[in-house]
């Protein structure tokens, strides 16, 4: 007697969320990789603060970290087919192109 295999939907596994799961903003991530795993660590960074607090680390399989690129990918192509090209800040890095003439909390503007 052959059992059949279960079947996934096109759409992938059903996916249930944590009760209480709480969104996390994030505007700075830290990689890192061994031979066998890839880090993320999602951080936030305030302008003018040396510190970023992480606030999660993930880590998957180079494998996994592949897939993952290409679903930001796709859906990144789906979102700017929608509402436009997101621009990126030429520059030395991201975080400096955004932070950029920004004042920390404590400093003064020098206008009044």
């Amino acid at each position: 007697m052959t059992i059949p295999a279960p079947q996934q939907s096109p759409m992938g596994p059903q996916i249930e969320m944590t009760e209480g799961l709480k969104p996390l903003y994030t505007n700075l991530a830290r990689i890192a990789h061994s031979p066998a795993d890839i880090v993320i660590d999602f951080a936030q960074i305030l302008p003018g603060e040396g510190k970023a607090v992480v606030q999660a680390r993930v880590l998957m399989t180079p494998l996994s970290a592949k897939l993952l690129l290409r679903a930001l990918q796709e859906n990144l192509g789906r979102y700017e087919a929608a509402f436009g090209e997101i621009h990126v800040p030429h520059g030395s890095s991201l975080a400096d192109t955004l932070f950029k003439g920004l004042q920390p909390p404590d400093s003064p503007t020098g206008k009044e």
